[in-house]
């Protein structure tokens, strides 16, 4: 069936999503193609059927399978169940005359699920890690990255690719966190233990008004539904919730929140290019320094220039195993830097270490500021958050 639809800026002023209802009855697959003017206008797409929500591809995708035992990136595989589904339309640009839209919908499915690239090659000896590093006593520091695109929403990496890409850059952990969809999930453990890295269930909570990621197997979270519902959800479920990006162009954070998640992504790839900006240490002071802080490389694609792990977020955990690394996120035993070679602002038994930061200036909230004489040095408490500088102020790593 093919179904015609203007969207205007009126529809889009009542909601931001538009919802386009169909019948399923005794159908084994179903496919859906979204055909606009992609030069004036961005719409998202995705799927609920009457079982639940069924995914997303955001405006990544304008095509999409989903049989009993495949889908596309971004989807649930499983039984089409008979009755009322919805193709739901984000309307997140449109130009002021209205786009129109066209959903070709066909059951069956006229063709197959796009298939992935050939997967990389697991290395052949387990990848040795070892860090001289303090630590609290029972404690590891593990280097990781809390924020990662693939195939499954609008990167352009398999997972399999991804988890690859993690382990040669020496991550312990990835969380990969894909727009409003938790597809993922069920590879996660075993793609992570073929390639020698840890990957850690995550959905980046996506709309127009800002970004959150959402950590732990806590199901979906519907995007549609007021934060204060997301936060709820994450902690109800056993997961946090942590701010995405909060200062970054135009995803930057504009809900407001009855109550403020304890975590937010405060070093972001978008950093990187401008390390000196002080924009995200104004934000953090305002929104509230007992925010823990998290970094997030952003990962999409490698032509974008900058890999997984930068920034680096680093967890003290029991182990590098899933269940440690995120309790040791959701706790708050964290610290972050550009990368996992430069200079580190950690927390030992209370006491602030910097490690491999001699000639960098250590700053406190209150800008106090001290020049660090040696690789192992331990600083005294202030205010804080704190973070290390180079002596014409970029900042290189952080902590609490």
């Amino acid at each position: 069936m093919r179904i015609r639809r203007l969207l205007t800026v009126e529809d889009q002023a009542e909601g931001p999503y538009v919802e386009v209802p169909f019948e399923v009855h005794g159908a084994r697959s179903l496919e859906v193609v979204l055909d606009y003017d992609t030069s004036s206008a961005v719409i998202d797409l995705g799927c609920e059927g009457p079982g639940g929500w069924r995914g997303w591809s955001g405006g990544a995708k304008e095509r999409f399978v989903i049989t009993a035992e495949r889908a596309s990136g971004g989807y649930l595989a499983g039984e089409l169940e008979d009755g009322v589904w919805k193709v739901v339309l984000g309307l997140h640009r449109l130009p002021a005359e209205g786009v129109e839209a066209i959903l070709d919908i066909h059951l069956p499915a006229t063709g197959g699920v796009e298939p992935e690239p050939a997967p990389p090659r697991p290395a052949s000896e387990a990848r040795g890690r070892r860090r001289d590093l303090p630590s609290s006593s029972g404690l590891t520091w593990f280097a990781g990255d809390c924020h990662a695109h693939t195939l499954h929403s609008d990167g352009r990496l398999s997972l399999k690719q991804l988890a690859a890409h993690g382990a040669a850059r020496n991550l312990d952990f990835l969380a990969v966190t894909e727009h409003n969809t938790v597809s993922h999930f069920a590879e996660l453990a075993g793609t992570g233990a073929a390639y020698g890295i840890t990957l850690l269930p995550g959905q980046e909570v996506t709309t127009a008004r800002g970004h959150a990621n959402a950590f732990g197997r806590i199901g979906w979270v519907d995007f549609r539904q007021h934060p204060d519902r997301w936060v709820e959800q994450a902690e109800e479920q056993g997961g946090f919730l942590s701010i995405n990006h909060p200062i970054a162009d135009d995803c930057a954070w504009q809900w407001p929140l009855t109550r403020r998640p304890a975590h937010a992504e405060i070093m972001h790839s978008t950093w990187l290019a401008r390390p000196a900006d002080s924009g995200i240490w104004a934000w953090w002071t305002a929104w509230g320094t007992d925010v823990v802080p998290l970094g997030g490389g952003d990962f999409h694609r490698p032509e974008d220039g900058h890999p997984v792990g930068a920034p680096t977020t680093w967890a003290a955990a029991h182990d590098a195993g899933e269940e440690a690394v995120l309790d040791a996120l959701k706790q708050g035993r964290t610290a972050v830097s550009l990368g996992t070679d430069g200079p580190l602002l950690l927390r030992v038994d209370g006491q602030l270490v910097a490690v491999g930061a001699e000639g960098t200036v250590f700053v406190t909230l209150d800008g106090r500021r001290r020049v660090v004489r040696s690789a192992h040095e331990e600083l005294p408490d202030g205010v804080g958050p704190y973070r290390l500088e180079t002596p014409d102020r970029r900042i290189l790593a952080i902590s609490q």
